[in-house]
């Protein structure tokens, strides 16, 4: 029995002398860690998030992340970085670097060509391509108040769903 509780204890260090590493622990369990690679800047918090509705496989679901700051809320320069993996029809999933726990707003498109940028049309500068916001809101008939995107994220390793819109 002593043998064993003396491996136990060994081990840290012996994974360390191997070049490994040692989990962290946060209150007597393991700490999570993201089930695939996340996109973002690397952080300590993640998100994962499904995004509904995705209408093909063709380009990248697009994932920009604005602070808790209703004054840079879809304004030109105001966003705290976009994300972008490969689009997947019907449910497209993600992992999401986050800065830290917070509040946040996440603005998504469906950039089917690929252009790396969200294609408008018509003079008021409607979407051409599939978008959608965090919290789901019920109409975009006009531009959108932050409260109805804001996105609570506590701690790390929520889930969250955002449905696209296509016009």
């Amino acid at each position: 029995m002593m043998r064993s509780i003396r491996s136990l204890l060994l081990f840290p260090a012996l994974l360390l002398a191997l070049g490994g590493s040692v989990p962290a622990l946060a209150a007597g369990s393991a700490v999570r860690q993201p089930a695939t690679a996340c996109a973002g800047p690397p952080s300590d918090t993640w998100l994962d998030i499904t995004i509904d509705k995705v209408r093909s496989d063709q380009g990248v679901i697009a994932v920009t992340v604005y602070p808790d700051d209703p004054h840079k809320f879809l304004i030109d320069g105001g966003s705290l970085y976009v994300a972008r993996v490969p689009a997947r029809a019907d449910k497209t999933r993600m992992c999401l670097f986050l800065p830290h726990t917070g509040v946040y707003a996440l603005a998504v498109y469906h950039d089917e060509d690929n252009s790396g940028t969200w294609n408008r049309v018509g003079p008021m500068g409607l979407p051409a391509e599939g978008f959608g916001f965090s919290g789901n809101p019920g109409s975009i008939e006009s531009l959108l108040a932050f409260h109805s995107v804001r996105l609570s994220v506590p701690k790390t390793g929520l889930s969250t769903h955002i449905r696209l819109r296509y016009p």
